[in-house]
């Protein structure tokens, strides 16, 4: 490290960076950027970072399908918990729930506060699924516009952010979770190394929220769940909490939900 100049990677290499009492500011000191993609960090992590070492870590987003989408500037406010703003010549918009019509957000038209599916346009953007052509007819839309399966919000400022997969969206009684907002609550409490919030089938409710948390094994899940309670509305709240060492993870360090579905569906 006191040798490198760039460093790109995902949110688990800064948090374990974070975790090592030798990874100071001093070990920095030749660093003139820290990049961070391929999973959302969390704005906790971002401030941890700089606090630690001086540096902003610029956090942007792409697709393999896409390459690159938006992303913090490199000279302004790289804002914490975002991705930052579309790339010249490239249109991100949030969809409506009803359908292609966009709630607001094509790029210079932003609309704050509004949540729905990133959908984007422009040269970057793949022509479509090989042998697939039934895929790319659902993947795009009639205007040209790609669905990325992410959920994404701008805030007023136009900020991007990423608030989950529409995949991972968890309807609890007819009622929408969105996981991040549950595993942001879950990560600052004390013992919480960091967290999956996953949604699985229940009979009364169609599922219910379940958390999977890395942390001592003596963890007080009452406690967790109580903690929780103090920052979310109860049906955000997790049902049940588990507790395990390390969370499953694929070759980009993306959290393999799918895995934890699996697992967790029929436990008690």
């Amino acid at each position: 490290l006191p040798k490198c100049t760039v460093m790109m990677g995902v949110p688990t290499f800064y948090t374990r960076l974070l975790a090592a009492d030798r990874f100071t500011a001093e070990v920095c000191t030749s660093m003139r950027l820290f990049v961070s993609g391929s999973a959302p960090l969390l704005a906790s992590v971002h401030e941890a970072f700089s606090a630690r070492t001086g540096h902003a870590i610029l956090e942007r987003y792409g697709m393999t399908e896409t390459t690159m989408l938006t992303s913090n500037p490199l000279d302004s406010e790289r804002r914490p918990g975002t991705v930052g703003f579309a790339l010249p010549g490239v249109d991100v918009r949030i969809a409506s729930e009803q359908g292609d019509e966009p709630a607001g957000g094509i790029t210079d038209g932003i609309v704050g506060g509004i949540t729905g599916g990133i959908e984007v346009r422009g040269p970057n953007v793949f022509a479509g699924y090989w042998k697939r052509p039934d895929l790319t007819r659902t993947e795009f839309t009639a205007d040209g516009y790609f669905r990325t399966g992410d959920v994404g919000t701008f805030d007023t400022d136009g900020y991007l952010h990423i608030v989950g997969r529409s995949k991972d969206l968890i309807i609890t009684g007819g009622l929408n979770v969105y996981p991040k907002e549950v595993e942001a609550v879950l990560d600052e409490l004390p013992g919480v190394v960091e967290s999956a919030v996953i949604g699985v089938p229940d009979a009364d409710f169609g599922e219910v929220v379940v958390a999977v948390v890395v942390a001592p094994a003596d963890l007080d899940v009452d406690a967790v769940r109580a903690a929780a309670r103090a920052h979310l509305a109860a049906f955000k709240v997790p049902k049940r909490v588990h507790v395990v060492e390390a969370l499953p993870r694929n070759a980009m360090g993306k959290v393999e939900k799918a895995v934890l579905r699996r697992t967790y569906s029929a436990a008690p």
